[in-house]
């Protein structure tokens, strides 16, 4: 029996809604849209990966590619300037940082591939509507 601004409010216990089991609902009872949930974000966490592998692939090729010319007049056996030779150098440090950009890349392409099915998924439900 509150009593607020001068107004009373009862409410007897014949009033108040009863509640059963069967309205009691666990996350046991549903672990579909937590599971759900959860793939979502794995699916979206596994497509940030692969963006952020995708970039640092892309920025070391791009080093890479500065030197190609140089790697390429080295196996063939010329002789290089004492500068081209530093960028020689940190071209083969480069070559190492590319090809294990290459495999995070692939492995961060496998984990993403759930994503393709989920897009698939949603775009049918999208063109349904």
């Amino acid at each position: 029996m509150a009593r607020l601004n001068g107004v009373t409010s009862e409410t007897s216990v014949e009033e108040l809604p009863t509640v059963s089991d069967k309205d009691t609902l666990t996350i046991e009872d549903s672990p579909e849209p937590v599971e759900e949930a959860q793939d979502i974000d794995d699916i979206l966490n596994s497509l940030k990966t692969l963006l952020s592998t995708l970039e640092k692939l892309q920025k070391v090729r791009q080093e890479v590619g500065d030197i190609k010319p140089l790697i390429g007049r080295m196996l063939d056996g010329e002789l290089v300037a004492a500068e081209e030779l530093e960028q020689l150098k940190a071209g083969v440090s480069s070559l190492s940082r590319l090809v294990r950009a290459y495999n995070d890349h692939q492995v961060a392409l496998a984990k993403a591939q759930p994503a393709r099915n989920l897009l698939d998924q949603v775009l049918k439900e999208r063109k349904a509507n």
